[in-house]
């Protein structure tokens, strides 16, 4: 799997904007606002929610990353279930870097 689409959303319910790569601290994507997580990451059938990294898969297999470690780019992703009803993960960053559109997601260990 990869990524297929980077996204920020500066500003509460304004139009998000889109990025052929992105830096990512350890509170999350330059030039994204605070949220609930560092980042937050969907499939490709969930496109019009307000994560941050779209992938090139159907959401539920997005999902089936809980609990892992992963890298995508330099960055390395520490993902768990979002806890509501919303569709994907969220992330807290364990290691901050680049993400750009392509990047392939590579699990790195069991986060637990």
């Amino acid at each position: 799997m990869s990524v297929r689409s980077i996204h920020t959303f500066p500003e509460r319910r304004a139009a998000g904007h889109e990025h052929a790569r992105a830096d990512v601290r350890v509170d999350g994507l330059v030039g994204d606002r605070p949220k609930k997580a560092a980042v937050s990451v969907v499939g490709n059938d969930s496109p019009h929610t307000r994560a941050n990294l779209v992938l090139d898969v159907p959401t539920l297999e997005v999902e089936a990353l809980t609990g892992h470690v992963v890298r995508v780019g330099e960055v390395l992703l520490a993902v768990q279930a979002t806890g509501n009803a919303c569709a994907g993960l969220y992330a807290s960053v364990g290691q901050p870097g680049t993400v750009r559109v392509g990047d392939v997601v590579e699990v790195v260990e069991d986060a637990s």
